[in-house]
Protein backbone atom coordinates (compact mmCIF):
# COMPACT_ATOMS: atom_id res chain seq x y z
CA UNK A 1 0.00 0.00 0.00
CA UNK A 2 3.10 2.58 -0.80
CA UNK A 3 0.75 4.23 -3.25
CA UNK A 4 -1.23 5.44 -0.21
CA UNK A 5 1.48 7.23 1.78
CA UNK A 6 2.60 8.67 -2.03
CA UNK A 7 -0.80 9.82 -3.06
CA UNK A 8 -1.33 11.64 0.48
CA UNK A 9 1.56 13.38 0.54
CA UNK A 10 1.23 14.87 -2.70
CA UNK A 11 -2.14 15.94 -1.56
CA UNK A 12 -1.44 17.17 1.68
CA UNK A 13 1.55 19.42 0.01
CA UNK A 14 -1.29 21.19 -2.01
CA UNK A 15 -4.24 21.06 0.39
CA UNK A 16 -2.22 21.32 4.22
CA UNK A 17 -4.38 22.80 6.92
CA UNK A 18 -2.67 26.14 8.31
CA UNK A 19 -2.99 25.71 12.07
CA UNK A 20 -0.94 27.94 14.13
CA UNK A 21 1.17 24.90 15.61
CA UNK A 22 1.78 23.24 12.46
CA UNK A 23 4.82 23.42 10.77
CA UNK A 24 3.92 23.44 6.71
CA UNK A 25 4.73 21.08 4.41
CA UNK A 26 8.22 22.19 2.58
CA UNK A 27 9.23 24.93 4.65
CA UNK A 28 12.34 23.29 5.84
CA UNK A 29 11.36 24.52 9.35
CA UNK A 30 11.97 22.00 11.89
CA UNK A 31 8.87 21.53 14.02
CA UNK A 32 9.05 23.06 17.88
CA UNK A 33 8.23 19.78 19.91
CA UNK A 34 6.93 21.90 22.80
CA UNK A 35 4.31 23.55 20.34
CA UNK A 36 3.48 19.88 19.01
CA UNK A 37 3.15 18.80 22.38
CA UNK A 38 1.17 21.47 23.80
CA UNK A 39 -1.23 21.34 20.44
CA UNK A 40 -1.46 17.37 20.98
CA UNK A 41 -2.65 17.95 24.70
CA UNK A 42 -5.07 20.43 24.24
CA UNK A 43 -6.27 18.49 21.46
CA UNK A 44 -7.00 15.53 23.09
CA UNK A 45 -11.31 15.21 23.27
CA UNK A 46 -11.16 18.97 22.14
CA UNK A 47 -11.76 20.09 18.54
CA UNK A 48 -9.39 22.34 16.52
CA UNK A 49 -11.57 25.18 16.59
CA UNK A 50 -11.66 25.41 20.35
CA UNK A 51 -8.51 24.74 20.80
CA UNK A 52 -7.02 27.61 18.88
CA UNK A 53 -7.97 30.64 20.86
CA UNK A 54 -6.16 28.56 24.19
CA UNK A 55 -3.43 27.72 21.67
CA UNK A 56 -2.23 31.44 20.91
CA UNK A 57 -3.30 32.79 24.75
CA UNK A 58 -1.10 29.87 26.18
CA UNK A 59 1.81 30.23 24.15
CA UNK A 60 1.22 33.53 24.11
CA UNK A 61 2.14 33.70 28.03
CA UNK A 62 4.30 31.02 28.13
CA UNK A 63 6.35 31.06 25.05
CA UNK A 64 8.49 28.36 26.08
CA UNK A 65 8.45 25.36 28.18
CA UNK A 66 10.63 26.35 30.92
CA UNK A 67 8.10 29.64 31.55
CA UNK A 68 5.45 26.95 31.65
CA UNK A 69 6.82 24.95 33.86
CA UNK A 70 7.83 27.96 36.06
CA UNK A 71 4.19 29.20 36.56
CA UNK A 72 1.93 28.87 39.66
CA UNK A 73 -0.52 25.85 39.27
CA UNK A 74 -3.79 28.30 39.56
CA UNK A 75 -2.91 30.66 36.85
CA UNK A 76 -2.78 27.60 34.42
CA UNK A 77 -5.36 26.17 35.39
CA UNK A 78 -7.05 29.30 35.15
CA UNK A 79 -5.98 29.95 31.64
CA UNK A 80 -7.11 26.38 30.93
CA UNK A 81 -10.97 27.31 32.03
CA UNK A 82 -13.24 26.22 29.17
CA UNK A 83 -11.19 24.05 27.44
CA UNK A 84 -12.68 21.04 29.57
CA UNK A 85 -11.30 17.57 31.07
CA UNK A 86 -8.97 19.81 33.52
CA UNK A 87 -6.87 16.12 34.57
CA UNK A 88 -5.06 17.64 31.04
CA UNK A 89 -4.24 20.51 32.64
CA UNK A 90 -2.82 18.98 36.00
CA UNK A 91 -0.75 16.67 33.29
CA UNK A 92 0.03 19.41 31.55
CA UNK A 93 1.88 21.36 34.18
CA UNK A 94 3.20 17.76 35.75
CA UNK A 95 4.96 17.31 32.53
CA UNK A 96 6.35 20.64 31.26
CA UNK A 97 7.82 20.52 35.03
CA UNK A 98 9.51 16.53 34.16
CA UNK A 99 10.74 17.61 31.52
CA UNK A 100 12.28 20.83 32.32
CA UNK A 101 13.87 19.12 35.57
CA UNK A 102 15.34 16.60 32.73
CA UNK A 103 17.15 19.02 30.77
CA UNK A 104 14.52 20.68 29.24
CA UNK A 105 13.97 18.35 26.17
CA UNK A 106 11.31 16.51 24.92
CA UNK A 107 12.11 12.81 24.08
CA UNK A 108 12.23 11.81 20.35
CA UNK A 109 10.83 8.18 20.93
CA UNK A 110 7.74 6.61 21.64
CA UNK A 111 8.58 4.77 24.55
CA UNK A 112 9.94 7.98 26.31
CA UNK A 113 7.38 9.96 25.51
CA UNK A 114 4.93 7.94 27.35
CA UNK A 115 6.84 7.92 30.03
CA UNK A 116 6.06 11.55 30.73
CA UNK A 117 2.41 12.53 32.68
CA UNK A 118 -0.14 13.13 30.56
CA UNK A 119 1.02 11.03 27.51
CA UNK A 120 -0.81 8.42 26.22
CA UNK A 121 -0.19 6.12 23.29
CA UNK A 122 -1.95 7.93 20.79
CA UNK A 123 -0.34 11.25 22.11
CA UNK A 124 3.07 9.79 22.09
CA UNK A 125 2.49 8.36 18.36
CA UNK A 126 1.46 11.73 17.14
CA UNK A 127 4.47 13.66 19.05
CA UNK A 128 7.28 11.21 17.42
CA UNK A 129 6.07 11.82 14.46
CA UNK A 130 5.32 15.37 13.88
CA UNK A 131 7.99 16.76 16.27
CA UNK A 132 10.90 14.27 15.40
CA UNK A 133 10.04 12.69 11.93
CA UNK A 134 9.58 9.28 14.11
CA UNK A 135 7.84 6.77 12.05
CA UNK A 136 4.55 6.30 14.19
CA UNK A 137 1.28 4.81 13.64
CA UNK A 138 -0.82 7.71 14.43
CA UNK A 139 -4.50 6.89 15.21
CA UNK A 140 -7.03 9.30 15.84
CA UNK A 141 -10.89 9.39 15.34
CA UNK A 142 -10.03 11.03 11.93
CA UNK A 143 -7.52 8.18 10.99
CA UNK A 144 -9.80 5.42 12.85
CA UNK A 145 -12.62 6.53 10.01
CA UNK A 146 -10.43 6.84 6.64
CA UNK A 147 -8.77 3.43 7.62
CA UNK A 148 -11.84 1.75 7.71
CA UNK A 149 -13.24 3.11 4.72
CA UNK A 150 -10.31 2.64 3.17
CA UNK A 151 -10.14 -1.25 3.89
CA UNK A 152 -14.12 -1.65 4.63
CA UNK A 153 -13.74 -2.69 8.43
CA UNK A 154 -16.99 -3.60 9.37
CA UNK A 155 -16.51 -4.68 12.93
CA UNK A 156 -18.13 -1.86 15.19
CA UNK A 157 -16.01 0.38 17.49
CA UNK A 158 -14.64 -0.22 19.57
CA UNK A 159 -13.48 -3.67 19.06
CA UNK A 160 -12.45 -3.11 15.71
CA UNK A 161 -9.87 -0.34 17.09
CA UNK A 162 -7.00 -2.96 16.66
CA UNK A 163 -7.77 -4.45 13.09
CA UNK A 164 -7.88 -0.23 12.11
CA UNK A 165 -4.28 -0.14 13.70
CA UNK A 166 -2.82 -2.65 11.98
CA UNK A 167 -4.14 -1.39 8.41
CA UNK A 168 -2.98 1.75 9.19
CA UNK A 169 0.26 0.51 10.17
CA UNK A 170 0.05 -1.31 6.89
CA UNK A 171 -0.19 2.54 5.19
CA UNK A 172 2.43 4.62 7.14
CA UNK A 173 5.40 4.86 5.36
CA UNK A 174 9.08 5.39 6.82
CA UNK A 175 9.32 8.74 5.25
CA UNK A 176 7.54 12.05 6.33
CA UNK A 177 5.86 10.51 9.22
CA UNK A 178 5.02 13.83 10.47
CA UNK A 179 3.41 14.88 7.49
CA UNK A 180 1.58 11.89 6.60
CA UNK A 181 -0.09 11.61 10.10
CA UNK A 182 -1.06 15.21 9.48
CA UNK A 183 -2.02 14.31 5.60
CA UNK A 184 -4.58 11.44 7.21
CA UNK A 185 -5.91 13.63 10.15
CA UNK A 186 -7.01 16.43 7.27
CA UNK A 187 -8.56 14.20 5.03
CA UNK A 188 -10.83 12.81 7.88
CA UNK A 189 -11.59 16.35 8.79
CA UNK A 190 -12.37 17.75 5.43
CA UNK A 191 -12.82 14.97 3.23
CA UNK A 192 -13.60 11.80 4.43
CA UNK A 193 -15.94 13.29 7.13
CA UNK A 194 -18.68 11.60 9.10
CA UNK A 195 -21.60 12.21 6.85
CA UNK A 196 -21.07 13.29 3.17
CA UNK A 197 -17.72 12.06 2.26
CA UNK A 198 -16.29 13.82 -0.38
CA UNK A 199 -15.74 11.21 -2.27
CA UNK A 200 -14.89 12.89 -5.83
CA UNK A 201 -12.48 15.13 -4.30
CA UNK A 202 -10.35 12.04 -2.08
CA UNK A 203 -6.97 11.46 -3.61
CA UNK A 204 -7.35 7.31 -2.58
CA UNK A 205 -11.34 7.35 -3.84
CA UNK A 206 -10.20 4.14 -6.16
CA UNK A 207 -8.77 2.57 -3.71
CA UNK A 208 -11.48 2.55 -0.84
CA UNK A 209 -13.21 -0.41 -0.65
CA UNK A 210 -15.77 0.84 1.04
CA UNK A 211 -16.61 3.44 -1.16
CA UNK A 212 -16.47 0.46 -4.23
CA UNK A 213 -19.30 -1.56 -2.10
CA UNK A 214 -21.50 2.03 -1.29
CA UNK A 215 -20.68 1.48 2.64
CA UNK A 216 -18.27 4.43 3.20
CA UNK A 217 -21.11 6.82 5.08
CA UNK A 218 -21.65 3.33 7.28
CA UNK A 219 -18.50 2.96 8.48
CA UNK A 220 -16.85 2.15 10.65
CA UNK A 221 -19.78 1.18 13.04
CA UNK A 222 -20.30 1.98 16.59
CA UNK A 223 -21.37 0.37 18.99
CA UNK A 224 -24.31 2.00 20.90
CA UNK A 225 -23.09 3.62 24.11
CA UNK A 226 -25.14 3.25 26.95
CA UNK A 227 -27.02 6.25 28.81
CA UNK A 228 -24.95 8.23 31.42
CA UNK A 229 -26.78 8.61 35.00
CA UNK A 230 -27.58 12.16 35.77
CA UNK A 231 -26.23 13.34 38.71
CA UNK A 232 -28.64 16.24 40.67
CA UNK A 233 -26.36 19.26 42.32
CA UNK A 234 -26.50 22.87 43.48
CA UNK A 235 -23.94 25.82 43.46
CA UNK A 236 -24.33 28.59 46.18
CA UNK A 237 -23.60 31.88 45.24
CA UNK A 238 -22.82 33.99 48.31
CA UNK A 239 -22.05 37.83 47.71
CA UNK A 240 -21.35 40.83 49.74
CA UNK A 241 -20.52 44.59 49.20
CA UNK A 242 -20.02 44.00 44.92
CA UNK A 243 -17.97 40.55 45.51
CA UNK A 244 -18.80 37.05 45.12
CA UNK A 245 -17.60 33.62 47.53
CA UNK A 246 -15.40 31.97 45.52
CA UNK A 247 -13.71 28.75 46.81
CA UNK A 248 -10.72 26.36 45.45
CA UNK A 249 -12.04 22.69 44.85
CA UNK A 250 -9.90 20.37 46.57
CA UNK A 251 -7.27 18.85 45.05
CA UNK A 252 -8.29 15.36 43.76
CA UNK A 253 -11.67 14.99 41.93
CA UNK A 254 -13.36 16.54 39.41
CA UNK A 255 -12.34 20.06 38.66
CA UNK A 256 -9.23 19.32 41.20
CA UNK A 257 -7.42 22.84 42.09
CA UNK A 258 -9.86 24.88 40.25
CA UNK A 259 -11.55 28.45 41.36
CA UNK A 260 -15.47 27.67 41.60
CA UNK A 261 -18.58 28.82 43.18
CA UNK A 262 -19.31 26.06 46.85
CA UNK A 263 -21.62 23.41 46.04
CA UNK A 264 -22.87 20.75 47.73
CA UNK A 265 -20.86 17.63 46.11
CA UNK A 266 -23.35 17.10 43.57
CA UNK A 267 -25.29 14.56 45.81
CA UNK A 268 -28.26 16.31 46.78
CA UNK A 269 -31.64 14.83 46.63
CA UNK A 270 -33.83 14.60 42.96
CA UNK A 271 -34.64 18.30 43.37
CA UNK A 272 -31.39 19.19 43.23
CA UNK A 273 -31.91 20.99 46.62
CA UNK A 274 -28.54 20.49 48.48
CA UNK A 275 -26.93 21.82 51.77
CA UNK A 276 -26.07 25.24 51.48
CA UNK A 277 -22.52 26.23 53.22
CA UNK A 278 -24.23 28.82 55.53
CA UNK A 279 -27.80 29.44 57.25
CA UNK A 280 -29.65 32.37 55.48
CA UNK A 281 -32.50 33.37 53.31
CA UNK A 282 -31.35 31.68 50.31
CA UNK A 283 -33.32 32.38 46.58
CA UNK A 284 -33.81 30.08 43.99
CA UNK A 285 -32.38 31.73 40.63
CA UNK A 286 -34.33 30.32 37.85
CA UNK A 287 -32.93 27.59 35.06
CA UNK A 288 -30.84 24.97 35.38
CA UNK A 289 -27.11 24.31 34.24
CA UNK A 290 -26.55 20.83 32.37
CA UNK A 291 -23.09 19.93 32.11
CA UNK A 292 -22.11 16.52 30.90
CA UNK A 293 -18.65 14.71 32.42
CA UNK A 294 -17.51 11.72 30.72
CA UNK A 295 -19.66 9.21 33.14
CA UNK A 296 -22.37 11.06 34.16
CA UNK A 297 -24.31 14.29 33.06
CA UNK A 298 -24.92 17.05 36.28
CA UNK A 299 -28.36 19.11 36.35
CA UNK A 300 -26.61 22.01 38.60
CA UNK A 301 -29.28 24.40 40.53
CA UNK A 302 -28.20 27.60 41.64
CA UNK A 303 -29.24 29.33 44.72
CA UNK A 304 -28.27 32.92 46.02
CA UNK A 305 -27.42 34.57 49.52
CA UNK A 306 -26.47 38.04 50.13
CA UNK A 307 -24.23 37.74 53.38
CA UNK A 308 -24.27 39.14 56.29
CA UNK A 309 -22.53 38.49 59.61
CA UNK A 310 -20.40 35.37 59.46
CA UNK A 311 -19.73 33.24 55.64
CA UNK A 312 -17.02 30.89 54.65
CA UNK A 313 -13.93 31.02 54.01
CA UNK A 314 -12.98 32.30 50.44
CA UNK A 315 -11.89 34.05 48.19
CA UNK A 316 -14.37 37.33 46.97
CA UNK A 317 -14.06 38.45 43.48
CA UNK A 318 -15.31 41.61 42.17
CA UNK A 319 -18.74 40.81 40.58
CA UNK A 320 -17.68 43.01 37.57
CA UNK A 321 -14.90 40.59 36.80
CA UNK A 322 -16.04 37.45 37.88
CA UNK A 323 -17.33 35.84 34.14
CA UNK A 324 -14.41 37.28 32.30
CA UNK A 325 -11.50 36.92 34.87
CA UNK A 326 -11.71 34.60 37.39
CA UNK A 327 -10.75 31.39 35.13
CA UNK A 328 -13.89 29.73 36.05
CA UNK A 329 -14.91 26.51 34.33
CA UNK A 330 -17.32 25.53 32.20
CA UNK A 331 -19.52 24.60 34.62
CA UNK A 332 -19.26 27.26 37.28
CA UNK A 333 -19.16 29.72 34.54
CA UNK A 334 -22.39 28.76 33.31
CA UNK A 335 -23.43 28.81 37.05
CA UNK A 336 -22.95 32.52 37.46
CA UNK A 337 -24.09 33.45 34.25
CA UNK A 338 -27.61 32.61 35.75
CA UNK A 339 -27.12 34.97 38.22
CA UNK A 340 -25.40 37.63 36.29
CA UNK A 341 -28.12 37.22 33.72
CA UNK A 342 -31.33 36.60 35.40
Amino acid sequence: MGEVGDRLLAWYDRHARTLPWRTPPGSGEAPDPYRVWLSEIMLQQTTVAAVGPYFAKFTERWPTLQALAAEDDAEVLSAWAGLGYYARARNLIACARTVADGGGAFPDTEEGLRELPGVGAYTAAAIAAIAFDRRAVVVDANVERVVARLFAIREPLPAAKPSIRAAADEITPDRRAGDFAQAMMDLGSGICTVRDPKCLLCPLSDLCVARAEGIAENLPAKTPKKAKPVRQGTAFWVERDGHVLLVTRPGKGMLAGMRALPDDGWSARADGDGEPPLDGDWQHVEGTVRHGFTHFTLEMQVRRLTAQGSHPKGEWWPIDRVEAEAGLPTLFLRAAQLVLRG
